[in-house]
């Protein structure tokens, strides 16, 4: 008996979802007043007033030098004269 041949077939290819150009309306979470935004979240204006409230400067930090721990005993064999 011959055997038989298996024929492999590949799944469908799905599109990848992408972004709607609708705009949702909904209430915004932090002022409550009614938005039309890409996202839920707080409103453009809200978002602003977080970045000014909260925005850090970066600046350089300098590191101290690093030392290493000296708590480890050396084993016998190590010190064995």
């Amino acid at each position: 008996m011959a055997p038989s041949r298996v024929t492999l077939v590949a799944p469908p290819v799905r599109e990848t979802p992408t972004m709607s150009d609708e705009l949702l309306s909904f209430e915004c979470p932090r002022c409550h007043n009614d938005v039309n935004e890409a996202f839920y979240g707080p409103c453009g204006t809200c978002r602003d007033r977080l970045r000014a409230t909260f925005a850090g400067e970066a600046r350089q930090v300098e590191a101290a030098a690093y030392e290493p721990k000296m708590n480890v005993t050396p084993n016998a064999v190590a010190t064995k004269d």
